[in-house]
């Protein structure tokens, strides 16, 4: 994908590659491409997997494909007062685990789509951080804020929470960030995404806008912090900082669950 002023292109219909590929060899390394697509992404690819037999376990162990349970799913999911009680790996655990074959279908259409383009963009390694943080970021927004009654509120310490739409809204994020960075404007495609889905996420219960709210603060802040250090010596200064966002992350969700006290 190309980002333009106009918005995210591929390279067929991309002013910045010339004119319209038709034939010849140029066609060939297109069609390549195409071709390629799961090589091209193989971090994407592997978190589609990994969540999808998460999933299947959890059917398996629960009550059938429209209600999954089990083991794995009591064990993983955020519930802050588990948290409090010293279970900080549901923090991350949570983000691989989904409610419902609706839930899980959505949310793997929506990595597929936005991650292939995000990881093509800024490499594997760097999107695999970005994942991972945004994902903290979600649990950590998830354990703050809820939206229900059409008013905003403190997560209570026993609601359950799972599925990887925090990490997902966080690729938003990162897409949002390289089309600014590339266009200059905030008012291109990904900001229009990002609005449909906070629509969504407001008007459907039992979704967490913290979740997805933190998600994408801590896909933003991450992409932002690798992006403007790409270039910059120590090269590991920005994914140590992108990582950092992971941690204040962590930090915050500390501060919620002593609360609790």
């Amino acid at each position: 994908m190309n980002f333009a002023p106009v918005g995210i292109r591929c390279p067929d219909h991309s002013a910045v590659g010339g004119k319209r590929a038709s034939s010849g060899p140029r066609r060939q390394v297109h069609m390549a491409r195409r071709r390629a697509g799961l090589l091209a992404a193989p971090a994407t690819v592997t978190l589609v997997t990994i969540n999808i037999a998460v999933y299947l376990v959890t059917v398996f162990q629960g009550g059938g494909v429209g209600s999954p349970g089990g083991d794995l799913f009591g064990r993983g999911a955020l519930v802050g007062a588990l948290v409090f009680d010293g279970e900080w790996w549901r923090l991350g655990t949570a983000m691989f685990l989904h409610a419902s074959l609706l839930h899980i279908a959505f949310n793997m259409f929506v990595l597929y789509w936005l991650g292939s383009v995000v990881e093509e963009a800024i490499g594997t390694p760097r999107f695999l951080l970005v994942y991972l943080v945004s994902g903290l970021a979600g649990s950590a927004g998830a354990l703050w804020i809820s939206f229900a009654g059409g008013t905003f509120q403190l997560t209570s310490p026993f609601t359950v929470t799972v599925g990887a739409s925090g990490a997902i809204w966080g690729i938003m994020g990162a897409l949002l960030v390289l089309e600014y960075m590339t266009t200059g404007s905030f008012a291109g495609q990904a900001m229009g995404l990002i609005l449909i889905n906070l629509v969504i996420t407001i008007t459907i219960p039992n979704i967490s806008l913290g979740g997805h709210l933190g998600g994408l603060a801590g896909g933003v802040a991450a992409t932002y912090l690798l992006l403007r250090t790409r270039y910059v010596r120590p090269s590991w200064l920005g994914p140590a900082l992108a990582a950092g966002v992971g941690v204040v992350a962590v930090v915050l969700a500390f501060i919620r669950v002593e609360t609790y006290l």
